[in-house]
């Protein structure tokens, strides 16, 4: 800031001075931005010093509460027993006693299909059909369903087919048997008949949809369609053309 003095002279002799101040703008201005600068540096200094002691204070605590529980969890509560051996030890019973329920669940279930008697099926229930099998030559033997040869035969087609139906979970409690009782000539054809029996009680529900026949034609011949075993090859003894199934 500047002081100036002024001689100002008036109609008499008397001459008045005058003091005045005078300062530039620019000075002024550069102390006020100065003045802000340093007030918003000690308020960033400041707020970062209060989130680092806030940070230190959240990890303090952390820390503290982590030491608490592992203290309380390494407490004896009887002779050398610690609290986290009996909490271990509880997780593991309740494994067991879940486990044991499941179990007993399982075994105590029983599915009411699967609840039949079978003495009380006494009404039979006969399929009759055909199929080829293209990989057997045909011989004289083959003729005489007795022979040895055509007795072996029939033996093993008989099995398949029973075995099928038997594990069958919808035909397999109403299967009785499977029997092959001729051969004939046309790249060995195959007579076979199905014998089901049902009980009285359900037999019209049965005839229409369990025991239909479009259920048992379609389960045989997606089993021959599904053929996975030996005799899957069409070269085999035992492969049945699922083509040329028929059932009546």
């Amino acid at each position: 800031m500047d002081i100036e003095m002024e001689i100002v002279k008036t109609n008499g002799n008397d001459t008045v001075a005058h003091l005045g101040t005078t300062g530039t703008g620019d000075n002024h201005a550069d102390r006020c931005h100065s003045t802000t600068e340093r007030s918003v540096l000690l308020a960033a200094q400041k707020n970062g010093h209060n989130g680092e002691t806030m940070r230190s204070g959240r990890l303090a605590t952390e820390e503290g509460a982590v030491y608490r529980v592992k203290r309380e969890l390494s407490e004896a509560v009887c002779g050398k027993v610690r609290l986290w051996m009996l909490l271990a030890l509880l997780a593991v019973l309740m494994a067991a006693v879940i486990l044991l329920s499941l179990a007993v669940c399982s075994a105590v279930h029983e599915d009411p299909d699967e609840k039949f008697d079978r003495s009380l099926f006494r009404v039979p229930r006969i399929f009759n059909g055909s199929f080829r099998l293209p990989g057997l030559a045909f011989t004289e033997d083959l003729l005489s369903i007795s022979s040895n040869q055509s007795r072996a035969l029939a033996s093993d087609l008989e099995g398949k087919v029973s075995g099928l139906y038997r594990s069958s979970p919808a035909l397999g409690r109403y299967f009785s048997k499977a029997e092959i009782y001729a051969l004939r000539n046309d790249s060995v054809i195959a007579e076979y008949q199905l014998t089901f029996v049902m009980p009285e009680e359900h037999e019209e529900q049965l005839r229409r949809f369990t025991l239909s026949r479009e259920m048992v034609y379609n389960v045989l011949r997606q089993f021959l369609y599904d053929q996975q075993d030996s005799d899957a090859s069409p070269a085999s003894s035992l492969y049945i053309d699922p083509v040329s199934l028929k059932l009546s």
